[in-house]
């Protein structure tokens, strides 16, 4: 390999403007990884820390404290606790919805800009099909103009541009695709951890209310209409 190939006024003068679609491509996939990176590394907790504390909380009808160490822990996984927790003298099943829909309300969160690597991965091998064939038409296009013949340095220029389209499009697409299946590993990674507090938070919570003898607030609204229509 030349060692002037990596260059980059060499690349833009070989690649032709396709170099600067792919440059384009390149910049947006760089924000979207770096973005992701951040996102999942703010969001690593461990989960069965938190349970435990929440769950020493939930044991001494602590709700305010747990609902003050959920808000305080960073995450996805910390707030659906939160969120379940704000409702806490709710039934079980509503608990369960409750669990449910605020996991549903964190998956946007932890998909986004997935997509927006992935179509980097696809595009950029596709810009560089692109150059490559744009740069044998020119290749041809200086044949047809000279007859049919054309000297090695009209044919070589090219060929070039269209070798380098090639090598710049993979070289974005590689990269691009591994960090799309890296993310998506963590994405279904704190998918479960989310589904496994929500589960863990409902149960916590309903164990409490037996272990103390606690009942809901429905419960006791409906004991006592019980009683009024027995009056």
């Amino acid at each position: 390999m030349p060692s002037d190939f990596l260059d980059p006024s060499s690349l833009l003068e070989n690649g032709g403007p396709i170099l600067w679609l792919q440059a384009a491509l390149a910049f947006f996939g760089a924000v979207f990884v770096v973005e992701r990176l951040f996102f999942f590394h703010r969001a690593r907790i461990n989960v069965g820390d938190l349970l435990i504390g929440l769950s020493n909380h939930v044991r001494r009808k602590a709700y305010a404290e747990a609902m003050h160490e959920a808000a305080r822990a960073p995450g996805p996984v910390a707030r659906v606790a939160h969120s379940v927790l704000l409702r806490h003298s709710m039934e079980r099943p509503d608990l369960r919805d409750i669990a449910q829909e605020a996991g549903q309300l964190e998956v946007p969160r932890i998909e986004k800009n997935l997509r927006g690597i992935m179509a980097v991965a696809v595009l950029a091998p596709m810009t560089g099909m692109l150059g490559t064939v744009l740069g044998l038409v020119e290749a041809f296009q200086r044949m047809s103009d000279r007859g049919g013949y054309a000297g090695p340095a009209e044919l070589t220029s090219g060929v070039l541009a269209a070798l380098v389209a090639t090598v710049v499009g993979l070289t974005i697409a590689i990269p691009a695709y591994l960090f799309y299946l890296y993310f998506l590993g963590r994405a279904k990674r704190l998918f479960h951890r989310i589904e496994r507090t929500g589960i863990e938070m409902v149960n916590m919570i309903c164990d409490a209310r037996i272990d103390t003898g606690i009942v809901s607030m429905r419960d006791e609204l409906e004991a006592r209409r019980r009683e009024e229509r027995k009056q």
